[in-house]
């Protein structure tokens, strides 16, 4: 929630409304923005005490949302000045009954939300720009790099993430297998099962599918950490203190995705395979001594290189969209779970995008 004109707060009881700064003309649409989005589902106290500047204008869009908040929960007032209530209370009297609801228009909110889109990529190209300064001024300042907390990550987004990645490749390895082997069957091409699980999932499923879980698991996590510290102004903190948070918080994670990322998708590969032969197993009766063989014949060392390359790219794209997510949180724990929704939700169509480049660019090389 924009600060400079609502704050949102919400407990147990309650939810609690501090209006701020200038409530005129001129920014009436972007505060029925911020009003709109809210979720009331409890009792409101909206408090007027830090509002600078009231006109007409700020009083209707008050009214509104007033009385819309009214009809489901119940709304107490506070902090208003006698003059707030004076101007109140002379609207109040000269307006209709049922004030007219502006009614939403197609082109006016494709238009808002393009410029929102547009925003967006602008902050996250600034949000780059200083990534990037900070990494530069790091490679100069070798003592400034943050090993412990880089091997701390590597450690909770790389070591912890073994188990579901495993099991999850093992799964897919298994399926590619099954149905594989169904189509294959019939044209007794039982032994090529090998050369589609080997070379799917080395060059493609297994990067995939690794830094799709990892995007939903170590991504998201980094946008919870670094909004709850936003929420909490720990990071106005660091910076009151004179501490970069770039340096402090974004490289040692973008290090050390960028680091665990290809170790997972290594393992990834292996269970993958391992998953395929035992489907291939039980399915087409291909001996684990078969398959290994016909995979050594097929499966060549480039494909592995072409599937690897992909590993520190997805990694730098979840890393630092899950940062930058984390640094829009505002200072409540709704931005707080849009945020998070947002990162995970950028980092995979990202992470599928970059991997449909990659297929385009090594058919282009005939690689």
């Amino acid at each position: 929630m924009d600060e400079a004109f609502i704050r949102y707060e919400k407990d147990q009881q309650q939810i609690r409304l501090i209006s701020k700064g200038e409530w005129t003309l001129g920014q009436v649409s972007r505060i029925r923005k911020k009003l709109e989005k809210l979720s009331i589902d409890r009792e409101v106290v909206w408090d007027l005490s830090a509002v600078s500047a009231f006109d007409s204008a700020g009083v209707l869009l008050f009214i509104e949302f007033y009385e819309k908040f009214k009809k489901t929960q119940s709304v107490e007032i506070s902090g208003y000045t006698p003059a707030q209530k004076e101007m109140y209370d002379l609207i109040q009297e000269h307006t209709v009954e049922d004030i007219p609801v502006r009614q939403k228009n197609f082109f006016e909110d494709l238009g808002r939300n393009s410029l929102d889109f547009f925003t967006d990529i602008k902050d996250f190209v600034a949000f780059l720009g200083q990534l990037f300064a900070t990494f530069f001024h790091g490679l100069f300042n070798l003592k400034n790099i943050r090993i412990k907390e880089m091997v701390y990550h590597i450690h909770h987004s790389g070591f912890n993430a073994l188990m579901i990645i495993g099991l999850t490749s093992f799964l897919v390895g298994m399926v590619i297998a099954y149905q594989g082997a169904v189509q294959l069957a019939k044209f007794g091409a039982d032994i090529f099962i090998v050369d589609t699980v080997g070379i799917s999932i080395v060059r493609e499923l297994g990067p995939m599918i690794t830094a799709i879980v990892i995007a939903g698991r170590s991504g998201s996590a980094y946008t919870a950490e670094i909004g709850a510290m936003k929420i909490t102004e720990e990071i106005s903190a660091m910076r009151t203190m004179g501490f970069d948070p770039f340096n402090f918080l974004v490289l040692p994670r973008i290090f050390a995705l960028m680091i665990s990322l290809p170790l997972l998708i290594f393992f990834s590969d292996i269970m993958g395979i391992f998953g395929g032969m035992v489907a291939s197993q039980m399915q087409l009766n291909i001996s684990f001594t078969q398959f290994i063989d016909r995979l050594n014949e097929v499966l060549e060392v480039k494909h592995y290189i072409l599937g690897m390359i992909k590993g520190p790219v997805f990694a730098f794209v979840i890393a630092a969209i899950g940062c930058f997510r984390g640094f829009q949180v505002s200072d409540n724990t709704e931005s707080l779970g849009l945020h998070t929704t947002a990162s995970v939700v950028n980092s995979i169509f990202l992470v599928i995008a970059f991997d449909a480049l990659f297929s385009v660019i090594y058919t282009e090389l005939n690689l």
